[in-house]
């Protein structure tokens, strides 16, 4: 999942539990969240681009999954919220019927880890949920602050 603080995004929608309350564990909380921030994302796009020799499968994913319990507290506490009510599977499954998507999204576990792309060369800016989530954090603060120009 590419995280950025754009409406209706992935990261937006983890956030928007999390400030609801609703942010706590999702199913077992011991399924794996891959991600990657958006920088990361499109500079290693532009690295792949511009890397000759490099065929095949590259993951794009940070280097450091975490499992979703671990995941959403860092998200709430970067938030500066202490609680997040977990959600039992049947609950996601709803939620995400609602919502017009897929509950192993969330459910099922992605422990992706971007050894090719490490290998060639790539480092990340954002290799650590906790520094992404912190930039992303203020960065959806920032945009959800500013007044619009009359």
């Amino acid at each position: 999942m590419t995280f950025s603080p754009d409406k209706d995004g992935v990261f937006d929608v983890f956030l928007g539990l999390v400030r609801c309350g609703l942010g706590g564990t999702q199913g077992k909380g011991t399924q794996y969240v891959s991600w990657i921030h958006e920088v990361d994302f499109i500079r290693a796009v532009e690295w792949l681009i511009a890397k000759e020799g490099l065929e095949g499968a590259v993951n794009l994913a940070a280097p450091n999954p975490r499992p979703n319990r671990e995941f959403m507290r860092v998200l709430r506490e970067t938030w500066g919220i202490g609680f997040g009510l977990p959600a039992a599977e049947w609950m996601i499954e709803i939620g995400t019927w609602a919502m017009r998507t897929e509950s192993e999204l969330v459910l099922k576990s992605r422990r992706v880890i971007p050894g090719r792309l490490r290998e060639s060369g790539f480092e990340f800016v954002y290799k650590d949920w906790e520094a992404a989530a912190q930039e992303l954090v203020a960065r959806w603060r920032s945009i959800k602050l500013k007044k619009p120009a009359n």
